[in-house]
């Protein structure tokens, strides 16, 4: 964990911090999300691209919260945010849940057995009820920033940085994976102006910058930048996500069998 007074001379801590939970509850959570959901992002990605994405995103959540904190401090001259220990998994695990939005989007999940969502809500729902939980919990400071840069700047990684290795190019471009699409539809129209301001400011991606590296020639999106690639992407995501649940069902299947087997055997 890091504590913001102490972070200057032992930076080392913005690196760590994301791996250390300060609760058991938080410890076994963090160990369900990494092996439940690195199962469907891991095969799809890559072992080595998925330990990269963990460590990027981990260390710029981390930087976005040390500099938030900071913020909060000079703005409210509370010591609460030097002194105010903060770590944990949770911004890597807000955003695994941004990588199943890019991957399989239209994934019906089923929700304790209650209702369905689609996978690409999970990211706005993680965040929508963190933010509605921060005003009933005490020091919600010390997971808020977390969940909300570990959401964002995961999204940034893989817009933007994440090279691809059938194509070469980096990024996703593709409408589909829009800043607006964690939005409502009623919100996107005054979401989409904002985010194209920090798209050119931020990011450098204009029109422009597109063609010239490289995702647009002549008017004509090369291989891997359109949404055909994103399709692709969607397609080997849900492949993935049926067949293990195929291979679940199958497991279930079989130990029902053998109970039956063995109560048989008994009479």
């Amino acid at each position: 964990m890091f504590f913001d007074y102490r972070t200057i001379p032992f930076a080392w801590n913005l690196i760590t911090a994301g791996y250390i939970e300060q609760t058991v509850y938080g410890a076994v959570i963090s160990t369900i999300g990494l092996l439940f959901i690195g199962k469907l992002l891991e095969p799809i990605w890559g072992s080595k691209e998925f330990l990269k994405f963990i460590f990027v995103v981990n260390f710029l959540t981390s930087v976005s919260v040390f500099i938030t904190a900071i913020a909060l401090y000079y703005a409210t001259m509370q010591e609460k945010y030097l002194y105010m220990p903060i770590s944990g998994f949770h911004g890597v695990l807000s955003g695994f849940l941004v990588g199943i939005k890019q991957i399989m989007p239209d994934q019906e999940l089923s929700v304790f057995g209650i209702a369905r969502i689609k996978a690409k809500w999970l990211p706005s729902l993680m965040v929508f009820f963190s933010v509605i939980a921060s005003f009933f919990t005490e020091d919600s400071a010390a997971y808020l920033p977390v969940v909300i840069f570990g959401t964002y700047m995961s999204w940034i990684y893989l817009r933007y940085m994440q090279r691809k290795v059938e194509t070469n190019f980096k990024g996703d471009p593709s409408d589909e994976f829009a800043f607006s699409t964690f939005f409502p539809e009623f919100l996107r129209p005054l979401v989409n102006p904002i985010a194209a301001i920090f798209h050119r400011m931020l990011c450098g991606r204009s029109e422009t910058s597109n063609e010239a590296k490289g995702y647009v020639l002549g008017g004509t999106p090369l291989p891997g930048s359109d949404p055909i690639e994103a399709s692709r992407r969607r397609e080997r995501g849900a492949r993935a996500l049926e067949e293990r649940l195929a291979a679940e069902r199958l497991a279930a299947a079989r130990n029902a069998e053998d109970l039956k087997d063995d109560a048989s055997e008994n009479v």
